[in-house]
């Protein structure tokens, strides 16, 4: 588990910083200034929960695997899909339904948030 989610976490922000190099380098004649401030929060988002894919990564590896661990990390990545994507889109097409998907990916950051804090009080420190 760690191993698989230490990767997609380094992938998931290389994919950040590409998607950010797109939209800083090729959308800012292309789209509005508002657009671009969407799009640039979907690059924001996206970068920290792969961030938080890989501090469960690590957690995994201190902790051991669990059950919470593997949920967290895909619901980060389900809110990465959800909650980044849909701004993407949102913002180069101008499709305003999309921004009704936008809450669930947020919604599946925050239960992500809560199983790794679920995850960390429940263990138990070791004593020396």
């Amino acid at each position: 588990m760690q191993r698989f989610y230490a990767g997609w976490g380094a992938l998931l922000l290389m994919l950040a910083v590409a998607i950010g190099a797109f939209g800083a380098h090729m959308l800012k004649t292309a789209i509005s200034a508002d657009d671009l401030t969407v799009y640039e929060t979907g690059v924001h988002y996206h970068m920290v929960h792969a961030l938080g894919i890989l501090a469960i990564a690590l957690a995994a590896g201190q902790w051991g695997e669990s059950a919470r661990l593997r949920w967290a990390a895909r619901l980060m990545l389900t809110g990465i899909v959800l909650f980044s994507g849909s701004l993407y889109v949102l913002s180069i097409s101008g499709i305003k339904a999309l921004g009704a998907i936008t809450p669930l990916g947020g919604v599946a950051f925050i239960a992500a948030w809560l199983l790794l804090a679920l995850e960390a009080f429940s263990r138990r420190e070791s004593r020396r």
